[in-house]
């Protein structure tokens, strides 16, 4: 993914994990964050020519990368178009808080087929509690503009909603507002998790010995001692929120609305890759550029310790597949504990994100996720639909409790 105008944003969303960067990366020297043109045509350029697929999708991301203007996507798509193989078809995604937006941005996004994805948290108290502009004010009203006028120029669009310690207590309000009030038919949930350092210190590098065992209460957020944000969700406030908008899923959506946890397990359970990188059995395919060139391993590995080259001195298709970037990749599955190797829902998850793995299993073996218990509760519970799923379709069940 590309970050044209890097960590800069129109707001200042409480858990944000990207502000920072402003500090961490080059923008505290003076550069601009803004991506210029000729980076910009090198990038497409080099990105289009390391493609071997008929098609062939961008995705924008920021901050808040509509601040860029809309003649600077304008720009975007000439030069998609200019350096366009024959007979390849590209798709652009953009991710926006959605505040700017207008209609003549949703012209231009329905014009060029754009798939946006635009963040809301749910019903306007959850979504303002932590999605503030820079005046502190809430952005609730500004995102249902959004979203009416999106529907109004029928732009294909996602809901990307960040489950914290708010979200997380009211699952069904929280899923049946995007789906009824939204009217979104594709809802990304996601996970917030952060330790209290993450602003300077990159995932993976602490010591061993610092991290905590499964259970403590220095893991709970919000606790008197604890290493994680208070905004964070809880493992197990993550695997009941899971449970509960499931078990609304499966009885009342299938087919009408997806879920990219959900369609993931599917895939799972039937023996066929995972599509998610975070449950994957390797990851490393979601590179981020920032607007100098950088390249780092992952989006949320934006550190210089995890800078991996820059376009301008080396052609992106010799990191993006080099031995670093492979080495990344498969640690996924190296780097598993024996819980996790033993669990049965391996198949399901392979551990999760590893950004999340800063914990010690009860026994003490570091590098366990802070996610486990509540992924491991939704897994069990889900295991019986989703073969009962499998089976009513057609599909063979391959993997779990009740596999063929």
């Amino acid at each position: 993914m590309a970050k044209p105008i890097g960590p800069i944003c129109n707001l200042n969303c409480s858990y944000c994990y990207y502000l920072s960067k402003q500090n961490l990366l080059e923008y505290n020297k003076g550069k601009s964050p803004r991506m210029n043109e000729h980076a910009l045509e090198s990038y497409i350029r080099q990105y289009i020519h390391a493609q071997n697929t008929p098609e062939i999708v961008f995705s924008w991301q920021g901050g808040e990368p509509t601040m860029l203007g809309l003649d600077y996507f304008k720009t975007v798509v000439e030069l998609q178009e200019k350096y366009k193989p024959e007979g390849v078809v590209i798709y652009n995604d953009l991710q926006t808080n959605g505040t700017l937006l207008n209609d003549h941005w949703c012209t231009f996004l329905k014009s060029h087929n754009f798939l946006v994805g635009l963040s809301i948290d749910g019903p306007e108290k959850m979504h303002n509690m932590y999605r503030r502009n820079k005046a502190g004010r809430g952005t609730f009203r500004e995102v249902m503009n959004a979203v009416e006028l999106l529907h109004k120029h029928k732009v294909s669009f996602a809901t990307l909603t960040c489950i914290n310690n708010i979200t997380s207590r009211d699952p069904l309000s929280v899923y049946r507002f995007l789906r009824d009030e939204v009217r979104s038919t594709q809802l990304q949930f996601i996970p917030i998790v952060e330790k209290k350092d993450f602003h300077i210190t990159a995932p993976q590098t602490s010591s061993h010995q610092e991290q905590l065992k499964q259970g403590d209460k220095r893991l709970i957020p919000g606790n008197k001692n604890s290493i994680v944000e208070s905004w964070c969700v809880s493992d197990e406030a993550w695997g009941n929120f899971l449970i509960e908008i499931f078990n609304e899923w499966i009885k009342n959506d299938l087919g009408k609305i997806s879920v990219p946890y959900f369609d993931a397990c599917v895939e799972s359970w039937r023996g066929a890759p995972n599509p998610l990188c975070t449950l994957a059995d390797i990851c490393g395919k979601g590179l981020a550029m920032e607007a100098n060139g950088d390249v780092f391993s992952c989006d949320h590995y934006v550190y210089p310790e995890y800078k991996i080259g820059n376009i301008h001195t080396q052609k992106l298709e010799d990191f993006a597949y080099g031995l670093p970037q492979q080495k990344f990749g498969f640690n996924k599955s190296k780097t598993l504990t024996s819980q996790c190797q033993q669990c049965n829902y391996l198949f399901a998850c392979y551990g999760e994100c590893p950004k999340n793995r800063f914990i010690q299993t009860r026994e003490g073996e570091p590098g366990l996720n802070y996610l486990c218990a509540g992924w491991k509760k939704f897994f069990a519970h889900a295991d019986k639909g989703i073969s009962f799923l499998l089976r009513a379709t057609g599909n063979p069940v391959i993997n779990g409790k009740h596999q063929e």
